[in-house]
């Protein structure tokens, strides 16, 4: 397990695992815990990772920013958050670009950029008693950690004015409904159903897995042929692939497939 001040990280073969450990701040997140999310972040973008699962201890998933670390620090608070937030982006942008899975396991009270953080995952499991909200307008803040990208595409523009303006509070049911969320599993549960979800994942193929991140990241973006074009070159990237060709393999023996 390699040590961090503010979360625990660790790798069990193509699984890594990492768990903000700031219980008694209720997980919030300092500029040490954004320093510390950039690196780890790194870490698992490497060709040995297939899933990454983050998750965190005590009640909260995580309450946002930590608000007295803010007021207090030296820097002055719009210096401090501007760090903060870059360095929090910087380990957004290398989840959502990286080739593992990213399955976030909400354990509780995912409020700010805790909220932000938990949607990020490709897949995301909620604990019945976990719920989401924004927080920032209440504080006196704006939405950061992607929130302004993902919840509008999640949910659409209405629904994200609501979240972000009257910072209305969903419950894990809820957050389902809404399609936030993949799954809520009764609390007791949430750990090994996460670990039964990651080593599904990890059985699976890793170029098709990374291939499905980067159609839905740039879909949006994109026209109908130019998406299209993208398609084809992945699907055949992926044909030509280790993993293409034992899945083609397995397929016409009627065998499972073994991917590496």
């Amino acid at each position: 397990m390699t040590e961090y001040a503010t979360l625990d990280f660790d790798q069990a073969g193509s699984i890594a695992r990492i768990v903000l450990n700031r219980p008694a701040d209720a997980n919030g997140m300092n500029d040490a815990m954004t320093r510390e999310l950039a690196d780890v972040a790194r870490r698992c973008d490497a060709a040995g990772t297939k899933v990454v699962v983050l998750t965190a201890t005590g009640r909260f998933f995580c309450a946002g920013g930590d608000l007295k670390a803010m007021a207090s620090s030296p820097l002055g608070r719009g210096p401090y958050v501007k760090g903060i937030a870059d360095d929090l982006h910087r380990a957004i942008s290398t989840f959502a670009r990286m080739d593992a899975v990213l399955i976030t396991a909400v354990n509780g009270v995912a409020a700010g950029a805790g909220f932000s953080l938990a949607i990020t995952g490709d897949l995301v499991l909620a604990a019945e008693s976990a719920s989401f909200t924004m927080a920032y307008t209440k504080a006196g803040l704006s939405p950061d950690g992607s929130s302004s990208y993902f919840l509008p595409r999640l949910v659409g523009v209405r629904r994200t004015q609501e979240l972000m303006l009257t910072n209305r509070r969903l419950s894990a049911r809820e957050a389902l409904d809404w399609g936030l969320i993949t799954e809520v599993v009764p609390d007791a549960d949430l750990v090994a159903r996460t670990d039964a979800l990651a080593t599904e994942m990890a059985a699976g193929a890793k170029d098709s897995g990374s291939a499905v991140k980067k159609l839905l990241l740039t879909t949006f973006g994109n026209g109908l042929e130019e998406q299209m074009e993208i398609e084809g070159r992945l699907i055949a990237a992926c044909a030509a692939g280790a993993d293409g060709r034992e899945g083609i393999e397995a397929f016409l023996a009627k065998r499972a497939a073994r991917f590496a």
